[in-house]
């Protein structure tokens, strides 16, 4: 009877699941990285501020379609817009395809937040953060046992000084002592 080497088995697991791994380690990281400085900028869109002016309106209790096509050609924009709505009386909104143009009526500032999704960024975010539901969660839970097992796999890879039972334990001890220490610091 041939007895069933182990280490081999391991390897050839660790190796096949971090190759299965790769791709979707590399957009989990790109997504952790952006949404850890979600506080610096948001990950997800680049969103442009211009100000400028345009002539001020008269009648601000009643806007037309008209009123609002000239100030879109003032701003030397195409006429055709989503929606307007008017928060207050002074101030009129203006949702023209990424572009939110906000108008101030009696004096004529204008400020235009334009949004743009960031290429790669965005479709990262939206894997990681599990927007899409349905199968994905099934498939995203499956990466997470995948990687458990990687983890698992790995303290075996290597035997001796430079294994489990010898660097393998210090590193290992360090690497579950460092989430212990923040939380133990922010808890």
């Amino acid at each position: 009877m041939i007895k069933p080497n182990w280490r081999r088995w391991n390897r050839n697991v660790h190796r096949d699941l971090g190759y299965l791994c790769f791709g979707l380690t590399i957009i989990y990281a790109i997504s952790g990285i952006a949404v850890n400085h979600i506080h610096d900028w948001n990950p997800n869109y680049n969103i442009e501020r211009i100000k400028s002016n345009v002539r001020p309106v008269a009648h601000a209790s009643d806007i037309s379609d008209e009123t609002v096509k000239d100030i879109l050609q003032q701003l030397g924009h195409p006429p055709e817009y989503k929606s307007i709505f008017q928060p207050d009386p002074e101030t009129l909104r203006i949702f023209s395809g990424k572009n939110t143009i906000t108008v101030h009526l009696r004096s004529g500032e204008v400020l235009q937040e334009i949004v743009e999704s960031r290429p790669l960024i965005f479709q990262t975010n939206f894997l990681h953060l599990n927007h899409p539901k349905r199968l994905w969660t099934f498939f995203a839970d499956i990466y997470a046992v995948s990687l458990a097992l990687l983890a698992i796999t790995g303290l075996f890879v290597l035997k001796g000084k430079q294994g489990i039972k010898g660097r393998g334990a210090w590193l290992t001890l360090i690497g579950i002592a460092l989430p212990l220490f923040f939380l133990w610091l922010y808890l």
